[in-house]
């Protein structure tokens, strides 16, 4: 499975504040210290944090991005590029099978003590999010979500609150607002987790 740029959406700034904070209090980079506590024993090896390098290693995905110029439709591809603009608010490169790894690892409770795991699934009333995920109510049950991309790249991340169903895909396509089919992706991917973790009607 093909390596993709992964990013978060909702709040770069504060994990951007949280890079620093963890590299000021350990005295390590975010790499080395998301080697040793996530990637490492989670065997997460399709997943680096590359920092300024604008390759992607290995068999992976090109990213496209479609535009308006003067009237005509041009797509360019924008797979090399230098992520560390957006820092740790999206900085990542791995693949979804990875992505499905850590979801259901999380949600499992192999990487956080429970009390912090409940404190993270709990979600502020008014737009759903808890502490780095989205949950969101479906007919069918809780579903913890959090979907994000930049530069062409994006990722979706699904899963039951207990972490035994996910789903994640990966994207590599982008839209410039003019063109922008976001209407009809959403209409899609509701589609999707309908068929995934159960319809409205099941």
């Amino acid at each position: 499975m093909g390596r993709h740029r992964r990013a978060q959406r909702a709040g770069p700034t504060n994990y951007a504040l949280a890079k620093l904070l963890i590299e000021a209090v350990t005295g390590h980079s975010l790499a080395e210290e998301m080697q040793r506590l996530i990637l490492g024993p989670l065997g997460l090896s399709d997943t680096v944090v590359p920092e300024t390098s604008t390759e992607i290693g290995g068999p992976h995905a090109h990213a496209y991005y479609r535009y308006d110029d003067a009237g005509v439709e041009k797509t360019v591809d924008v797979t090399s590029q230098n992520p560390s603009w957006i820092s740790s608010g999206g900085d990542m490169i791995s693949t979804s099978k990875d992505l499905h790894t850590f979801l259901s690892a999380l949600l499992r409770g192999k990487l956080l003590p429970a009390p912090l795991l409940a404190e993270m699934l709990t979600p502020e009333a008014k737009v759903g999010y808890g502490l780095g995920v989205f949950v969101q109510e479906t007919p069918s049950g809780t579903v913890i979500t959090h979907n994000g991309g930049h530069g062409g790249h994006a990722a979706l991340m699904y899963s039951t609150l207990d972490g035994t169903k996910t789903m994640t895909a990966a994207l590599n396509y982008i839209d410039d607002a003019d063109l922008s089919m976001s209407t009809t992706f959403q209409a899609a991917t509701q589609r999707l987790l309908d068929e995934v973790f159960g319809a409205a009607t099941a």
